[in-house]
């Protein structure tokens, strides 16, 4: 932390001592001057000049309207492009003549001057929030501006490089953690609302683990963070561990770590995985601190199952459902009505096993779960489907109730990742396996 703040008044000082350079303050924040700076620091080579102007640009830019932060995208987008021709021309060189120099030069040559740019402007003191919020608001756009997709390339290449796992710390959250990370965990949860202080306490309790990853140039903001129960046997219904009350002492000993939530914290990072790593760790730091813990799974949301099966599944002529079924699965809110669920529990099962293990996007063959994407990809195997374990209004909403088991053997986690990146291979267990029959 010391070393941190030095760094940060040694930054304030080269910022100061670059000021002189630039012009009257009265034309600092117009478009057009911002992009003159912009153009003027990818040109300069002075190191205070280049840093006062990086934390000028950063500072234009956080004061601007939303619509003129989009035109500062197009900007970016349109202005520092690379010039198609030395391209061409580097390209027709390494045809003639392909040595590392001529290879150097098409590199050089064909990166976007937009690329240097975004470093530079990273040198500013406090640049990275902005930087991310930047690219948060470009995801937003890209939807509606498809030009913009090359800046979103160069935005995805340099920040995955900045938050590369290597520059990550790993961090244990407890209740002795400051209050703005702990506010932190309350406002970024992302599967089970932490209602309060007090039901925060409760997820940092001595049966509970919390660990998060942070970066250094993001101070007392998580990137991600799991939180862990400890349990006797693979939890199988989310109440009861989030339950504001502590098990009772006479409990038998926890064998298994179940990860019953994982939230993922700045939307500006989207598509940058951290979790893999974070897993993996998690696992390492638990089975040193206890080493009584043998199982680790996961009690995990199926967020778009009720959708795909109501508004996909029911359509297709192979659908195991009866027309009545079909029309009753087709109504809104169908899923609060008990009757209807236990009459079609184990079709509804067994079409979650198939949607789970089979169902898969056209674009990459991936299964189509966004949750299941992840764990799979992170080495887990697909252990249950448990009825009735989110009877919540949104997992009653998300999924009929439904929840499944992910879990990680720690010595296969490394086999599986390998197995589903290389051949697409899904590990059931043989719990899976008789839902699919």
């Amino acid at each position: 932390m010391a070393v941190q703040m030095w760094m940060s008044q040694m930054l304030d000082v080269i910022v100061d001592m670059g000021r002189h350079y630039l012009d009257s303050p009265g034309k600092r924040h117009s478009f057009d001057y911002v992009q003159e700076m912009c153009q003027t620091l990818l040109d300069r080579k002075g190191e205070a000049s280049g840093t006062a102007l990086a934390k000028e640009i950063i500072n234009s830019y956080d004061k601007m309207k939303p619509e003129v932060k989009v035109r500062f995208l197009i900007m970016l987008t349109t202005e520092f492009a690379p010039d198609p021709e030395p391209i061409i021309q580097a390209s027709k060189d390494y045809i003639k003549k392909q040595d590392a120099a001529n290879l150097f030069n098409l590199n050089k040559v064909s990166e976007a001057p937009r690329l240097e740019l975004l470093r530079l402007l990273n040198i500013a003191p406090g640049a990275m929030p902005s930087l991310v919020a930047m690219r948060l608001l470009l995801l937003n756009e890209i939807k509606k501006r498809p030009m913009l997709r090359p800046l979103e390339t160069d935005m995805f290449h340099v920040l995955s490089s900045w938050f590369n796992r290597g520059f990550l710390s790993f961090q244990q959250i407890d209740w002795n953690t400051p209050a703005v990370i702990l506010e932190k965990l309350i406002a970024y949860e992302a599967v089970h609302e932490i209602k309060g202080w007090r039901d925060l306490r409760r997820r940092l309790s001595e049966d509970r683990r919390c660990f998060a990853f942070f970066h250094p140039a993001l101070l007392n903001e998580p990137l991600i963070f799991v939180e862990v129960a400890f349990t006797k046997g693979i939890a199988e219904k989310i109440q009861p561990l989030l339950e504001l009350n502590k098990q009772n002492k006479k409990s038998p000993t926890p064998d298994t770590a179940i990860f019953y939530s994982i939230s993922n914290c700045q939307e500006g990072l989207k598509g940058i995985s951290f979790g893999n790593f974070l897993i993996k760790q998690v696992v390492d730091s638990i089975t040193k601190e206890l080493p009584q813990i043998k199982t680790f799974s996961t009690l995990s949301p199926i967020p778009k199952f009720n959708k795909w099966l109501s508004t996909d599944y029911i359509k297709r002529k192979t659908s195991i459902f009866t027309a009545n079924e079909k029309k009753q699965l087709s109504q809104d809110n169908w899923f609060n009505d008990e009757q209807i669920r236990k009459k079609l529990r184990k079709k509804i099962t067994h079409i979650c096993a198939i949607y789970l293990s089979q169902e898969k996007k056209r674009k990459n063959n991936k299964p189509f779960d966004p949750v299941t994407r992840f764990h799979l990809g992170n080495g887990a195997e697909i252990e249950n489907i448990n009825w009735d374990a989110d009877i919540s209004e949104t997992g009653l909403k998300q999924s009929a109730g439904l929840m499944v088991n992910y879990k990680y053997n720690p010595l296969k986690i490394i086999s599986n990742h390998e197995s589903y990146v290389n051949e697409g291979k899904i590990i059931l267990s043989s719990k899976v396996k008789k839902l699919l029959n």
